[in-house]
This record gives C-alpha cells, structure tokens and sequence, in this order.
C-alpha cells in the first residue's frame, strides 16, 4: 500500500533547481537542409549518447548551383530560432552552402537568433579538420556540378590549399545525391587520389562517405576527412569533449595536431 503520509512530507520542487536534464555534457544544435537524408544518421551515430542533439532544417531549392546555395542564408535566423534556446553550440549542415554565404556571414545568423549559442558553418570544420591532419595538398570527391566545385576548389586555395585534384559527380538534385552508394564513393576517392596529395576530402553531407573513411584509408594510405566527420569532430571539440573514439578515421584517433608542410592563413 502506498504510504501517502511520506509523500506529501516530500519538499515540492522549487523553479530553478529542476536539474540538469538528459544531456551533462553538452547539447548540440544542426541546420540541415530540407533534401538532406544521410547527415542525420551520420551525426546520431558519432555523437555521444549523452550529448543532446537538436535538428532543423531549411529548404534548398533544386537545382543545386551557387545561386540557389547563397539564397538559403537568408533563412538561418529563422532556422536556428526553432532550436532550443541556450544550447552550446548550433552549425549549419552544408558544405557548400556555407562557403556559398560565407562564414562570417552564417555565424551572424546563428548568432542572431541564439545570442548564447556557438555558431559554426561547416566549411570552418572541415578546414580545421584538415589543418589537424596536416593535409596542406588534397584531392577533392563532390556529388556538385561544375560551377559549385570551381566555387569550392576557389574557396580552399584561399585558405591555403593546394587542391592537387578534383572531381564532381555532376549531381543536380540534393536528394540524388544521398542514394550514392558508398561503393561509388570509393572509387570517386580513389579517382581523385594522387601520388603526391596529403589527403583526400570528400564533400557534401548527402554523400554515405562515413561508412567507407576507413576503407579508403587503408586502399589510399592517406587520411580522409569527410563533410560529416569533420562536422561531428569539430563540435565536440566546440564543447570540450576531446575523448570521444566514436567517429572514424585518423581524425578522431589523432589526439594532437599534424606539423603542416607549409604554414596556412586562419579561416576568416
């Protein structure tokens, strides 16, 4: 029989001592675009089960070209607004949209709506991934059209890459580029691949590149970093949690920075 006596002794609850809830070590926000369909299991998948991750999303009109990349900054604010307030840090989810609207520019965004948030554009973490790595020279595998990868291949050699190679898939609808098959993303990988680069880097969130990182390094030798990879790593660095094994590759194995070759610019 349940004692009612000692139930009503207990002190109730006073507003602002409810406690710290499910996540201890951190709560994560992600701006994905509305055609996207693998970045989610990817970002599941890595993050720490007790790391809250929040998601929204914001439409990308088809097809995928530089124009219509640049047109989904203007929807940011709003995205990040529908994310709960005060979490630790907020990134939007797209390779090549990021450098579309610019770094600056997405952080101001996200900045804008969650004042207390840490905001990151994605690009931002894929260079310091690579900076990690000491890749100075990469070969570069995308699902995009031309006209995108010209943007991009642009954008890295202004932070100081060599792109020693580079090819895209010619991919026009966002979601055509989720169903390529990890197979054909390995041999976009070893396609680009050269003698000479430090490493590969495989764009785009859509693409099931984090089932074959491993795979490629071991046929290539040469460390790969990938859209959502670089993602996951740099967040979880954003709040401090620098022992997490969960994500693959060299980049979540490799405790402390690779010396570069040459001495890169800082991500403006």
């Amino acid at each position: 029989m349940t004692d009612h006596a000692s139930t009503r002794a207990r002190p109730c609850l006073s507003p602002g001592n409810e406690g710290q809830g499910r996540h201890a070590r951190g709560r994560l926000g992600f701006i994905l675009l509305d055609t996207e369909e693998t970045a989610d299991d990817d970002i599941r998948a890595m993050v720490p089960w007790d790391v809250g991750v929040f998601i929204t999303r914001v439409r990308l009109a088809d097809p995928v070209t530089v124009q219509n990349l640049t047109a989904v900054a203007g929807d940011l604010g709003d995205a990040a607004r529908l994310l709960p307030e005060r979490l630790d840090a907020i990134a939007y989810v797209c390779t090549s949209a990021s450098i579309a609207a610019g770094e600056a520019a997405v952080e101001r965004a996200i900045r804008s709506a969650q004042p207390e948030t840490s905001p990151l554009a994605l690009v931002t973490c894929v260079v310091d991934a690579m900076r990690h790595l000491g890749i100075a020279r990469v070969a570069v595998g995308t699902p995009y059209l031309d006209e995108v990868n010209r943007m991009e291949a642009a954008f890295l050699e202004d932070r100081g890459f060599d792109v020693s190679s580079m090819r895209g898939l010619g991919i026009a609808r966002g979601r055509d580029m989720t169903r390529v098959e990890p197979r054909d993303i390995v041999r976009l990988a070893l396609d680009v691949c050269t003698s000479n680069c430090d490493g590969i880097f495989l764009s785009c969130t859509a693409l099931r590149a984090v089932e074959v990182i491993e795979t490629i390094e071991d046929e290539t030798g040469k460390p790969v970093v990938t859209s959502n990879q670089a993602l996951v790593w740099r967040m979880l660095r954003q709040i401090g949690i620098h022992d997490s094994t969960s994500g693959p590759g060299r980049l979540f194995r490799l405790p402390e920075p690779v010396q570069p070759a040459v001495d890169m610019p800082r991500a403006r």
